[in-house]
């Protein structure tokens, strides 16, 4: 349905944020507007602002309101709806499901947003738990998405149909498929994840509530959501995103990808570092009652051990006493 089709050029941040410029609720307008505006042929944006007029209003008829919206609905070949349970005056939420109702009308649409309200924003949602990691996540065009622990990721039911379009909050590792008429994009809180195919890792939620990623193969543009700022990042190295700073290096930790395979590799690094890896990886939180502990180095790779394996490791090696408080190691001298 070629309607729908227009609705679908758009994602959900986008409609909510013509939402707030139409409604007044935000001036800045750039871009958006304008391509909202072209392919606006039924003139809808002249009846949302019509309809917020009316909410000025101190009075409104609810019930010849809804005759209205109904008689329209079955000039145009929909079914009848039933009309919603009365109310005294339009709120603001009301209006703005009003208005969002009466603008897809003029699409063409009306009839499957009103019998679904999610119609624009329906979504396919997984969520990784504190105890759960390497969820996999199938794409419909062949990519692969892997979850990290306390991690969500949502994509849109009609995903790869027009567009590529994804959201994350925690951490996640993929493998996109190729698609250059299609580029993959993450929505990632505080910063955009462009590709066409490659293999890369991101976190929405660093020490510094930066977006961070990682590449392992291909090309990874990354930007902030205003796009003032952009980073092109090749294999090896790793970015950093936020609305103030943008940094690109050279990744020097060899672990970064660990938490995926589970295989930590060391050649002397300070158990304050290894700790901290045991604590992403293995999802292990230790802390040394002596601080001179964490200076010991570590120099043995450790691959897909239990923790209770892991702790004895350590204790053996460095002469400690452990206890376990809940989910949490406490290493003492002897």
């Amino acid at each position: 349905m070629k309607e729908m089709k227009n609705t679908e050029r758009f994602t959900d941040k986008e409609w909510e944020e013509l939402a707030s410029i139409l409604s007044d609720e935000k001036t800045e307008q750039g871009d958006l507007l304008n391509r909202f505006t072209a392919e606006d042929q039924n003139n809808s944006g002249k009846t949302w602002k019509d309809l917020k007029n009316m909410n000025n209003q101190e009075e409104i008829d609810i019930d010849r309101a809804w005759k209205s919206l109904n008689s329209r609905l079955i000039k145009n070949g929909h079914n009848s709806i039933e009309r919603p349970v009365r109310m005294s005056a339009f709120r603001t939420t009301l209006f703005r499901i009003a208005a969002a109702a009466l603008l897809l009308i003029s699409m063409g649409t009306a009839a499957i947003f009103i019998n679904n309200p999610g119609i624009l924003s329906k979504k396919d949602t997984v969520v990784a738990l504190n105890d759960q990691k390497n969820v996999l996540i199938s794409m419909p065009d062949g990519s692969k998405v892997y979850l990290n622990r306390n991690s969500t990721f949502a994509y849109r039911k009609n995903f790869g149909k027009h567009r590529r379009d994804v959201t994350l909050s925690g951490e996640a590792y993929f493998e996109i498929a190729p698609d250059a008429s299609k580029p993959f994009i993450i929505d990632a809180g505080n910063a955009k994840v462009k590709v066409v195919g490659t293999s890369f890792n991101v976190i929405t939620n660093n020490s510094e509530s930066a977006v961070e990623v990682f590449v392992k193969t291909g090309k990874v543009v990354v930007s902030d959501n205003s796009g003032s700022q952009t980073i092109q990042l090749d294999p090896g190295f790793v970015g950093t995103m936020n609305s103030n700073t943008s940094e690109k290096k050279v990744n020097g930790d060899r672990n970064y990808l660990s938490w995926r395979t589970n295989y930590l590799d060391y050649s002397g690094q300070k158990l304050s570092i290894v700790f901290n890896d045991l604590k992403r990886v293995y999802n292990m939180d230790i802390i040394a009652d002596d601080p001179t502990i964490l200076e010991n180095t570590w120099v043995s790779p450790i691959d897909n051990l239990p923790q209770e394996t892991i702790i004895r490791l350590i204790c053996t090696s460095f002469n400690l006493g452990y206890t376990k408080d809940g989910n949490v190691y406490h290493l003492s001298k002897k």
